[in-house]
């Protein structure tokens, strides 16, 4: 867990949080307040990915990972079937391209999703944008939930400056 005394630094900061960079060598999550951006690299161990992922859950169930792809229109149902949401599809000379979400809320559809993380990494390191409507106790909440990862630390918390995003 992150410790108490950075948990209550980050909650008695007299600004909000603009963005909160966090993770380890082999892994990096940022999160904004609408959107997390996670970068696995290619040495990261498959259950890692499976505890981001769920730290993400447990922080914000509402959150969703969108993605595109060209596929055969049979493929489509496969993604259904491991609990994707079917946001759109319209055929193309190559197949259907297809936009689909991975609703956070869904464990199978999270196993899922790491086992394809897993397998991309393979290749090459895997950078997702998940969004989700986290606040700044929802990002402490996310940080006190992954830091049970081993070696996981904090790496840089921004502050919103005071005018920042108000109208002149």
């Amino acid at each position: 867990m992150g410790t108490a005394e950075d948990i209550e630094n980050i909650l008695s900061h007299p600004q909000s949080i603009s963005s909160f960079e966090m993770g380890r060598d082999d892994v990096n999550v940022l999160c904004t307040r609408g959107k997390v951006t996670v970068w696995f690299g290619r040495q990261v161990p498959d259950y890692v990915i499976g505890q981001v992922l769920i730290g993400i859950s447990s922080a914000d169930a509402l959150s969703v990972y969108e993605f595109d792809i060209v596929c055969p229109f049979e493929e489509i149902s496969d993604y259904e079937s491991h609990g994707y949401v079917l946001v759109s599809y319209a055929k193309t000379d190559n197949g259907y391209r297809t936009t689909l979400n991975v609703p956070f809320n869904s464990k199978i559809a999270l196993f899922h999703l790491s086992e394809v993380i897993s397998k991309e990494l393979k290749n090459k390191n895997v950078k997702i944008d998940i969004y989700w409507t986290g606040n700044d106790a929802d990002i402490v909440l996310l940080y006190d939930e992954l830091s049970n990862i081993d070696g996981w630390k904090l790496k840089q918390i921004k502050y919103k400056m005071k005018d920042e995003g108000k109208d002149k």
